[in-house]
């Protein structure tokens, strides 16, 4: 990309200097269009500033998404290669080791696991590869938005910590009309990245209630918090901040950007806020879904 970039300034100053080359030249020899000339070749000027202009910003978008995708790749070869290695462990110990029922079924309880996770990851990957198609549709349906959300928070709450994690406040038989899967892959992306990015054994805030016409469901943690500048940005497709090499969180990128894209197509909203005295809140509103 940098010997792309190099050619292409090259290229842009000799295309000036031929321009200002021509130009000097008709107005030396053809002394009585001098105004034309120079009119017309300041129009050109323009518009050939204009153009490198445009297409310098659009290599520089290709080659942010192109990191982005590099990023993506590596994070995602890492969240195969960590349940991948773990099962793998768990099951030449099993066939190894003469071990006792209990032992056995821990381990195989414990790979268990770690296959759900590379099925979730699977998931969120068909899910945002559907969500780039404008004219896929999300079947809908009528389920219990309060049973679903404890249903995740119990699954979660046992994988988080052995101390209470989740604090949850949820308001019973909120209905409401939507994908059903695609609300669950929201409501999970939400907590796990709540849990994820706070402290060991923090408590994260989950709250589900209805508000007016809308249904409203937030998650609030306690953890570093969001800069101002980031907040509109973690939304973006393979987003995420620091380097992949260095950074302690898991994660492809695609969760926040599936939350954004399948609350869209349910003409839902997110906000994200500040927490007090540290973290972040995100509020999800369903307008007009309330029963």
């Amino acid at each position: 990309m940098r010997r792309a970039l190099f050619w292409f300034y090259l290229l842009a100053f000799y295309a000036l200097c031929q321009l200002i080359g021509w130009g000097y030249m008709f107005v030396k020899y053809v002394p009585d269009r001098k105004g034309m000339v120079i009119g017309e070749g300041l129009i050109f000027l323009a518009i050939f500033i204009l153009a490198v202009i445009k297409l310098k910003n659009h290599l520089g978008r290709e080659r942010y998404y192109r990191q982005q995708q590099q990023n993506f790749l590596l994070a995602v070869t890492h969240e195969l290669k960590s349940p991948l290695a773990s099962v793998k462990l768990y099951l030449q110990t099993i066939l190894k080791r003469d071990l006792d029922r209990e032992q056995q079924m821990m381990f195989l309880s414990n790979s268990l696991k770690d296959i759900e996770r590379l099925d979730y990851l699977v998931e969120n990957v068909l899910l945002a590869t559907k969500l780039e198609n404008r004219s896929f549709n999300l079947p809908k349906e009528d389920f219990n938005l309060s049973d679903l959300v404890g249903d995740i928070l119990d699954r979660l709450q046992k994988n988080a910590c052995k101390t209470e994690v989740i604090n949850p406040q949820i308001e019973e038989n909120l209905i409401l009309y939507a994908d059903k899967f695609a609300i669950t892959n929201v409501v999970t992306n939400l907590v796990e990245n709540a849990i994820k990015y706070s402290p060991p054994c923090a408590h994260v805030d989950v709250a589900l209630y209805k508000r007016d016409d809308a249904v409203v469901f937030s998650v609030s943690d306690h953890g570093v918090g969001i800069p101002d500048e980031e907040k509109k940005l973690i939304f973006n497709k393979f987003y995420r901040i620091g380097n992949e090499s260095t950074r302690k969180t898991k994660g492809t990128g695609l969760g926040l950007y599936i939350v954004k894209s399948v609350l869209h197509k349910h003409n839902a909203s997110i906000v994200v806020k500040d927490n007090k005295p540290s973290g972040s809140v995100f509020e999800v509103t369903f307008e007009n879904y309330a029963n």
